[in-house]
C-alpha cells in the first residue's frame, strides 16, 4: 500500500462515519430494534407504529400507546383509546 492509498482508505473511513451515532432510527428518532421486540403491555400482541401521530397501536386492545421524546409510554393508563379518541379506561 502507498502512502497515498493509505490517505485515502483514512479520508473514506472519515467520510463514512456517523460520528458515533446509530443508525437505526427514523427521522422521528423511534430504535427500529426496539419497535422490533415491543409488545402491547394488556394483550402481549404486535404493535403497529403510526410515524405521524407518533404512537404504537394495538389493533387488538384498541390502544395507542404515546411516544414522548423518541420513547415509547408502554403503560395502559398513559394509552388512548382508539374507539372514541379518548384515554383508555
Amino acid at each position: 500500500m502507498t502512502p497515498d492509498s493509505k490517505d485515502a482508505k483514512d479520508n473514506d473511513a472519515k467520510d463514512n462515519d456517523s460520528g458515533g451515532q446509530d443508525n437505526r432510527q427514523p427521522a422521528l428518532g423511534v430504535d427500529v430494534k426496539l419497535l422490533e421486540i415491543l409488545v402491547c403491555p394488556l394483550t402481549k400482541g404486535s404493535l403497529r407504529y403510526d410515524r405521524e401521530a407518533q404512537e404504537l397501536i394495538s389493533d387488538q386492545a384498541g390502544l395507542a400507546y404515546p411516544i414522548r421524546d423518541g420513547i415509547p409510554i408502554m403503560l395502559v393508563d398513559e394509552a388512548r383509546s382508539l374507539d372514541d379518541g379518548g384515554e383508555a379506561p
